[in-house]
């Protein structure tokens, strides 16, 4: 429950979606204020459907659920990149083209970030693997267990990204910086070891 004497800079739910023909991501975000909540994330599994276009049809339908049920105020999604396998970046286009008609079809704003955009804004690094962005998920947003399909972290990294772009960046310069600023129990500072002990 929000307290009225201070009410939030933001308040908002934030959906992000990482695309794919075989594994879908997806993750939401809570805003009030500068505190960021975990509501949920997971993915949707496409393999066991043979044909692409009922894979498509399922991406539509599962998308659709989840604006329903969650409500949220905001999509943001991942865009495709750039591969060697042209018909592997046609199928993924399509499916990213879905997900947002979907988002179109209920009224939901959609924005779009390139990979290198994501792991930059969680991680301070563009290049970081999917086990360094869930692993910093899991200490922002403060789940335990990293899931094993780190498409749902990969979904909930875009939410995140999206709101260091929209969401704090709206009262100070740099999104990463401003959280951290904001969080200061965020933020482990390593120990050093004791002299005459082992690291």
């Amino acid at each position: 429950m929000v307290n009225k004497n201070t009410p939030p800079i933001v308040d908002r739910i934030i959906l992000g979606i990482d695309p794919g023909t075989n594994i879908m991501g997806y993750g939401l975000i809570a805003i009030k204020g500068t505190k960021i909540t975990l509501i949920q994330f997971g993915v949707v599994h496409l393999s066991k459907y043979p044909d692409h276009a009922l894979k498509l049809s399922k991406i539509f339908e599962r998308i659709t659920q989840i604006i329903e049920e969650y409500k949220p105020d905001e999509m943001a999604i991942e865009a495709p990149f750039f591969g060697a396998n042209v018909q592997s970046m046609l199928k993924l286009g399509r499916a990213q083209g879905v997900a947002i008609a979907a988002a179109i079809s209920k009224q939901v704003p959609i924005f779009e970030y390139a990979p290198k955009k994501i792991k930059q804004s969680v991680t301070g690094n563009g290049n970081a693997s999917k086990e360094q962005v869930a692993s910093m998920l899991s200490k922002i947003l403060q789940f335990q267990e990293i899931p094993k399909l780190l498409d749902a972290t990969d979904a909930l990294g875009v939410a995140l990204c999206h709101y260091f772009q929209k969401g704090v960046t709206t009262k100070s310069k740099g999104g990463w910086n401003a959280f951290l600023k904001e969080n200061p129990d965020k933020i482990k500072t390593p120990t050093k070891p004791k002299k005459g002990t082992e690291q």
